[in-house]
């Protein structure tokens, strides 16, 4: 059985196991508890009372942090045309068609974390779904990354855009930002993200939706919050 560091015992010891935190007692404390040396990564999991094997209760889409979440990401863009023209124009870190598809299926090149691509471009992005789909790299509509607004899309993700969809278990994760933040960042990133979900609460859906939320950092131990202190 695997023993957790010195620095994770530590952290440990400030945090109740059974106590129910609130946002502000919460995200001080997973400040506190970020051990690494690096920035950590500060996340959120949020439990849901959802039947994941039912495709009308699944979840899954994007939103724009309000203070991004610290991380710059590398955005392929596949396009043609104009749109190819514009995606260059706004940043894009590579921008091509078929012979970006052709590099990811033939020379196994990932060197990017999002693609964006335009809804004339899926059936050749389809060829390779074996491929992007295991690794969460298939572009989609209900995260934003399947679009004809390309510039958009690109500027959402360099502003802090994270897509989301629930796991088997009827869980989701997602970053809210690093332990570099500010308090006040962390807080409103936390209950922007709390909002949405609730918002998106499937009808199908009865009683309680929200089971537990618990905030993390990378290697941190979990604080578990009180979801009365959010006003869903």
């Amino acid at each position: 059985m695997s023993k957790h560091g010195k620095k994770y015992v530590e952290a440990s010891k400030k945090v109740e196991a059974n106590k129910l935190y609130s946002v502000d007692e919460a995200v001080k404390l997973v400040k506190e508890t970020s051990v690494t040396k690096f920035d950590s990564t500060i996340e959120v999991a949020v439990r849901l009372n959802i039947d994941a094997k039912k495709s009308d209760q699944s979840l899954r889409g994007s939103f724009v942090l309000p203070n991004g979440t610290g991380k710059s990401k590398r955005v392929l863009v596949i396009a043609k045309g104009d749109a190819a023209t514009k995606a260059r124009e706004a940043g894009a870190t590579y921008v091509g068609d078929k012979d970006m598809l052709d590099k990811i299926a033939n020379e196994n090149w990932f060197d990017f974390d999002v693609i964006v691509a335009t809804p004339d471009m899926m059936p050749e992005l389809g060829k390779i779904g074996k491929v992007l789909g295991p690794k969460g790299l298939m572009p989609n509509p209900k995260t934003g990354t399947v679009t004809t607004d390309v510039v958009k899309a690109i500027n959402d993700i360099n502003k802090g855009m994270v897509a989301y969809k629930n796991d088997s278990f009827g869980n989701v994760h997602t970053i809210i930002g690093k332990a570099s933040f500010s308090e006040k960042e962390l807080k409103e990133n936390l209950v922007y993200v709390i909002n949405t979900i609730a918002k998106a609460k499937p009808a199908s859906v009865k009683g309680v939706y929200i089971n537990s939320i618990t905030l993390t950092s990378t290697m941190g131990p979990g604080i578990k919050l009180d979801k009365n202190t959010f006003d869903i």
